[in-house]
Formats: C-alpha cells, sequence, structure tokens
C-alpha cells in the first residue's frame, strides 16, 4: 500500500481486560465476544485479564499492558456506567495522552439506534496510552461485540500504524 494507508498494519496483538468485581474469566461473555471480534478480523489476542472494579488495579494493568512489546492495543469491558462502582473511565482518562473522542460519540449514536436512549448513558470512550490505544466498552456481551466488531477493527491497523510510524 501506498499514501495515507500505507503504513496500515494488517496483523495487530491485543490485550483484553474484563473490568467487574462480580465476574470472573471463565464467565466471561463479553471479554470472549471482544476476543471472537478481533479474531475474526485477523487480529491476535496476546493477554487477557480480569481486575476488580478499583481505580488503581485498573491503571496498574492498563500501563503494565501499554508496556508490554506483544500489546498493540488494548480494549476494556465493564465500568463505563454510572453506578459508584463503574471506575474505568475515572481509572484511565487521566492516563490518556490524546484522546479519540470520535469513539464514544459514535458508540453512543449506533448505541441508542439498536437500544434506545437508556444506551445514552454508557460513558465508553478511547485515547492513547504510551503510544497504544485503549477503547472503553460497556460490560455487556452485546455492546463488547459491537463496539469490537463494527466500530474498532475496522479502524485498528491504520491507528496502530500512524502511532507506530510516530514512535
Amino acid at each position: 500500500m501506498s499514501g495515507h494507508h500505507g503504513h496500515d498494519r494488517s496483523d495487530v496483538t491485543a490485550a483484553v481486560l474484563t473490568i467487574s468485581s462480580s465476574r470472573s474469566l471463565d464467565a466471561d461473555d463479553s471479554g470472549d465476544a471482544i476476543i471472537t471480534a478481533l479474531e475474526d478480523a485477523g487480529h491476535t489476542v496476546s493477554t487477557r485479564d480480569l481486575v476488580a472494579d478499583d481505580v488503581d488495579a485498573i491503571r496498574e494493568r492498563v500501563g503494565t499492558f501499554a508496556d508490554r512489546e506483544d500489546v498493540d492495543v488494548i480494549i476494556t469491558t465493564g465500568g463505563t456506567g454510572v453506578t459508584p462502582d463503574d471506575v474505568t473511565i475515572e481509572a484511565l482518562t487521566p492516563l490518556f495522552d490524546r484522546e479519540l473522542p470520535g469513539f464514544g460519540e459514535r458508540f453512543r449514536a449506533r448505541s441508542v439506534e439498536q437500544a434506545g436512549p437508556h444506551a445514552m448513558l454508557t460513558r465508553a470512550t478511547a485515547g492513547i496510552v504510551d503510544d497504544v490505544p485503549v477503547f472503553c466498552l460497556p460490560g455487556s456481551e452485546s455492546a463488547a461485540d459491537f463496539g469490537t466488531a463494527e466500530l474498532v477493527t475496522p479502524v485498528l491497523g491504520h491507528l496502530v500504524g500512524l502511532l507506530a510510524e510516530e514512535s
């Protein structure tokens, strides 16, 4: 390829992080949906983990993933709602070197079309942490699948390629 998309990556390696105080990796349908969507798009998952709804634990795990050589993108699921234990956004937005507001905007717009006005309550977002994109998706299986398959994977190779060019 040449031009603007000449740097696009066809195979991106991902870390998947489920944020929940009530789930286990054995019963993590949202994490499973993210992995399936990534693999269906030709990408690889190098690591997967689960942490509780705790600001410090979330920050530590995302920081560790961002420092790994085998992680090009981090996708989280859970903790994007409005209850007191939904702290993913509070944990991660301070780490963002740059925000990607279009992701959350589009996620909410499409979710409202599909699921109705309650979908406006999600705080799904994305940003860049140390040249690694981080996408924060809700904890429902359908939101994790839709967000990954329809919004993340179509731009992933381009985004990772752009960031690799910068570093």
